[in-house]
């Protein structure tokens, strides 16, 4: 049963990639474009990707560790981490599917989204990638409640899933270019940006403009 978080979880962003960023892809991923602009060749997309793969390693060590311990017989956090998992996937998937359809309206072309979860997250769905990662932790918790063998080392190990993957939304990728672009890109996200929370979602600030 525990296996079933991860599973949908990469079921669902790995359709969600190729459905948005090869399938219906017209042009290369902007980030890559911007990367080239700055000078990247083939040398540093071979670094940056061997990166990726070494980071992927490294967060397969909490996963695996979540997953042990949800698996530890009387484990109390069991249903609280199975519950919190399933709606992180969610979650990102309402978020993802909101912004899809407010960019097929022709009418908002250049305009932010601020509605549904946008709302009150300028990245709700980042918000519930890094949610997810706390699953791993929590199984690992009633691992360690439950007096299990080598539960504490491993319970510090799946701590590296959120430490890591807050690390990399807010210092590498994701946030940091992603509202470099925006402000590139739409005038009014200046103004989404002042009354909007950046990460964690939290009720908007009204504005002179009146805003909701």
């Amino acid at each position: 049963m525990a296996a079933l978080v991860p599973v949908l979880w990469s079921l669902r962003l790995g359709l969600y990639l190729l459905s948005t960023r090869v399938l219906k892809a017209k042009a290369e991923d902007r980030r890559y474009a911007s990367l080239r602009q700055r000078g990247w060749g083939s040398r540093q997309f071979f670094v940056f990707y061997q990166v990726q793969a070494l980071l992927i390693w490294l967060l397969l060590v909490p996963m695996e560790g979540g997953l042990k311990g949800a698996t530890i017989e009387g484990n109390p956090f069991f249903g609280v981490g199975l519950l919190w998992g399933l709606g992180s996937i969610l979650g990102e998937a309402l978020a993802d599917r909101q912004l899809k359809a407010f960019a097929s309206d022709p009418s908002n072309r250049g305009k932010t989204c601020d509605r549904g979860l946008w709302r009150y997250s300028r990245h709700p769905n980042y918000f519930f990638e890094w949610l997810h990662w706390w699953t791993y932790v929590i199984w690992a918790a009633g691992a360690l409640v439950a007096g299990a063998e080598n539960a504490a080392l491993t319970f510090a190990l799946t701590l590296l899933g959120p430490v890591v993957m807050m690390a990399f939304l807010f210092k590498v990728t994701g946030i940091r270019p992603t509202e470099a672009r925006s402000l590139e890109s739409r005038s009014d996200y200046a103004d989404y940006q002042r009354r909007t929370s950046l990460f964690f979602p939290w009720p908007p600030k009204s504005t002179k403009r009146g805003h909701r």
